[in-house]
């Protein structure tokens, strides 16, 4: 069984909670949404554990035990506080995986980091213009705009990725349109291997229990994350 080094990264008066595993094929950051903290990669650490990657996971402003004030946040801190946590431990990151917001984040570091693999998970996008804004009334009022995602640079970070890109989609997502994961995958036309797996009866927040609710559904996804992952 794994075992975590827990730690804080300062970041801008703040403390990072964070926490690290180790294994012998490489390192895997992960990325949680708007609306979750580091947790929610607990059970998917596992399966990480058993493919032979070492994880870190950290709680971003305003969530879990890092806590403070959301809006002093924005997309564009996120991605800096996922910079400053794989700077504080040295981290040689091989791969990331990122949920919801998170992955929108995980896209913007593999254009500053050389990942060999890229994990979006019911991946959200967003438009370029929101990317500096603080979360909060001016970052909802952009977001809300009739399909602002269509003016995100996502397309373009897709386009330049190298590695492997596994793209995982909620058949019943009441938040992320459809379009969204099918395009990520159409854009990654330079990625080593891509793939969309999408899973026909799970919702935005429940993923994981539609995994575990059918065998062959998890050797779908061990499989996927297992190609992806591979170099």
């Amino acid at each position: 069984m794994m075992s975590s080094q827990f730690y804080s990264v300062p970041f801008h008066g703040h403390a990072l909670c964070a926490e690290s595993t180790f294994g012998r094929n490489g390192h895997i950051l992960m990325l949680h949404g708007g609306g979750k903290d580091r947790k929610v990669f607990y059970k998917y650490r596992v399966l990480m554990d058993q493919l032979g990657f070492g994880t870190t996971l950290f709680d971003f402003i305003g969530h879990g035990e890092t806590g403070g004030d959301i809006h002093e946040s924005s997309l564009y801190s996120r991605t800096l506080q996922a910079e400053a946590v794989i700077a504080h431990r040295g981290l040689a990151v091989t791969g990331c995986m990122g949920t919801s917001m998170g992955a929108y984040n995980a896209l913007q570091l593999s254009q500053r980091l050389q990942l060999k693999s890229l994990i979006l998970m019911v991946p959200g996008v967003y438009a370029a213009s929101a990317g500096q804004v603080k979360f909060g009334a001016d970052f909802s009022k952009i977001i809300r705009k009739f399909r602002s995602w269509e003016e995100t640079d996502a397309w373009d970070m897709a386009a330049a990725f190298t590695g492997n890109l596994l793209v995982i989609a909620a058949g019943k997502d009441a938040i992320i349109p459809p379009e969204i994961p099918q395009r990520l995958v159409s854009s990654a036309i330079h990625a080593s291997h891509s793939q969309l797996l999408t899973l026909p009866e799970a919702g935005h927040n429940n993923v994981w229990e539609q995994l575990m609710a059918s065998e062959t559904l998890y050797e779908s996804a061990h499989s996927a994350f297992e190609r992806c992952l591979s170099c």
